[in-house]
C-alpha cells in the first residue's frame, strides 16, 4: 500500500537583475548574493493515506504541476521534502521522456525501465499496452508522426500496465477523446478498488468528486484549503469570479455540509422551496413526481439585467440538470431596488432514489463570472424515493418502451 508526505514543502527560482549578475555572482570573490528569490509555493503539507484518492484543483498558476513534479522527483524543492511509499507510476507532461524520434514501442521499452521493470517484464506486457493503447500500427513508428491524443494513449498504457501502489495523474487525460478518457478512468477506479493511492490534478469537476476522496485546493504557491471535494470545488467555483469584489463565506449546514454562498449581494435569493402540485412544501418527493421549485428573490439595488440560474445535483455534488432565465429567453430587465421577485419551475422529478440539492445563481448573462451578484450552493436539500415504478438504476428516471421481435 502506497502513500504519500509532503511537510513544508516550497519551490523558489533565482531572479537576477541583468545578465551578468549570474556570472558575477558565480566567480567574484566574496559569495555576495546578486539575485532575488521568486517562491512559486511555499508551506505546502498533506499526507495521502494507503487507498485514498486526493484531488489537487486550482487555477492556472496555482502551483499544481510545480507540485506534482516535486513529489515525483522531476524538480528539486526549495524547503521541505516528500516522502513516497510503494511503486510509484506518474503520468505528468504528455510524453515527458518520450524521445520524438524513436518508435512507439521503443520508447514504451524505455518508459517501462524508468518505472522500474525489467526488459523482459516489458516485453510480456507488450500485447496489453498495445491492446489498451489502441493506436494500431502507429506502434511501429516514430512518436514524432503522432498526435497529442496519441501519445497519451500510449504514455498512460505504459504507466499503468501493472497495478501501482500510488498513481500520479497529472492534466494529460484531458487531451485524449471522450473514448479513452472513459476507459481510463474506468482503469484508475478499478485501481482504487484494488487499493491504488490516488493523486490527481484536474479542472474536470466531475472526476474530482467522482473518483477523490477528499480535494485541496492551491492558490497563488499555497495550500488554501482542503476538505470534501463538493466543498472545495463550490469554493473554487466562487474563487474564479473572485474578480468582482465579492464576498465568499462557507457555513456549516445542520445536516454538517458545507455550504459555499458567494457574490457581490446586489441581489439575494430570500427564500427556497420544493412545492407539490397543491402548493405545500415537501422534502420527499417520488420518482417522477410534478414538482415545482419556488424561488424569492430580493434585489438590494437596481439592476439592469437580471439572470436566475439553478442546477439539480446528485450526492457527489455533480449537475445532473441546470438551466436560467438567460437560456429560457426570460431575463429581467431594469429591476428596481427593493424589488422582490417570485420565481416558479415547474418540472417532473425524473430523477432516480437518492439525495439531491438544488445550487442558485444570481447574476447578469449566462455564467456568474460577469456580476455575480449571488452562487449559493445547497441552497435546498431533498429526497427521491421509489414508491411505484418499475426498479432501475441510475440518477434519471427515462422510463423505455422495450419491443422485441423473435423471428
Amino acid at each position: 500500500m502506497g502513500t504519500i508526505t509532503v511537510n513544508n514543502l516550497g519551490k523558489a527560482y533565482k531572479q537576477y537583475p541583468t545578465r551578468w549578475s549570474r556570472l558575477a555572482e558565480w566567480v567574484l570573490p566574496g559569495n555576495k548574493p546578486r539575485h532575488n528569490l521568486k517562491w512559486v509555493m511555499q508551506d505546502v503539507s498533506f499526507a495521502v493515506q494507503p487507498g485514498e484518492a486526493v484531488g489537487i484543483i486550482g487555477i492556472n498558476g496555482a502551483g499544481k504541476s510545480t507540485l506534482l513534479k516535486m513529489i515525483t522527483g522531476t524538480t528539486q524543492p526549495t524547503t521541505g521534502g516528500v516522502h513516497i511509499t510503494g511503486r510509484v507510476a506518474a503520468l505528468l507532461e504528455l510524453g515527458m521522456g518520450f524521445h520524438p524520434d524513436f518508435t512507439g514501442r521503443q520508447n514504451a521499452f524505455m518508459a517501462g525501465q524508468l518505472l522500474g521493470y525489467s526488459v523482459e517484464e516489458i516485453t510480456n506486457l507488450m500485447p496489453q499496452i498495445e491492446a489498451f493503447a489502441e493506436i494500431g500500427e502507429y506502434i511501429d513508428q516514430p512518436v514524432r508522426v503522432y498526435s497529442s491524443g496519441m501519445q497519451m494513449r500510449l504514455a498512460f498504457s505504459v504507466a499503468t500496465a501493472h497495478r501501482p501502489d500510488v498513481l500520479i495523474v497529472d492534466e494529460a487525460l484531458s487531451v485524449g477523446d471522450a473514448y479513452f478518457q472513459h476507459k481510463s478512468f474506468d482503469r484508475i477506479r478499478e485501481f482504487r478498488k484494488q487499493g491504488t493511492t490516488l493523486l490527481i490534478v484536474s479542472h474536470d469537476k466531475g472526476a474530482i468528486q467522482g473518483i477523490c476522496d477528499r480535494a485541496i485546493l492551491l492558490n497563488a504557491g499555497r495550500l488554501a484549503m482542503q476538505g470534501e471535494p463538493e466543498a472545495i470545488m463550490d469554493y473554487y467555483n466562487a474563487m474564479l469570479a473572485d474578480h468582482q469584489n465579492q464576498t465568499v463565506k462557507q457555513e456549516v449546514t445542520a445536516d454538517g455540509k458545507i455550504q459555499t454562498i458567494s457574490g457581490t449581494g446586489e441581489a439575494t435569493v430570500t427564500d427556497i422551496a420544493l412545492l407539490d402540485i397543491d402548493g405545500h412544501r415537501i422534502e420527499v418527493v417520488d420518482v417522477g413526481q410534478r414538482v415545482t421549485l419556488k424561488v424569492m428573490v430580493r434585489a438590494n439595488c437596481y439592476i439592469e439585467r437580471l439572470v436566475l440560474g439553478y442546477g439539480i445535483k446528485d450526492r457527489l455534488g455533480q449537475v445532473v440538470y441546470g438551466t436560467n432565465t438567460d437560456l429560457k429567453q426570460q431575463v429581467l430587465e431594469k429591476v428596481s431596488a427593493q424589488g422582490e421577485i417570485r420565481f416558479d419551475i415547474d418540472f417532473p422529478a425524473n430523477l432516480g432514489p437518492g439525495n439531491y440539492s438544488v445550487q442558485t445563481a444570481l447574476c447578469s448573462t449566462d455564467t456568474h463570472l460577469m456580476n455575480n451578484y449571488e452562487w449559493r450552493d445547497l441552497a435546498l436539500v431533498f429526497n427521491v424515493i421509489n414508491i411505484n415504478k418499475p426498479t432501475f438504476v441510475g440518477v434519471a428516471w427515462i422510463d423505455p418502451i422495450i419491443t422485441v421481435t423473435q423471428s
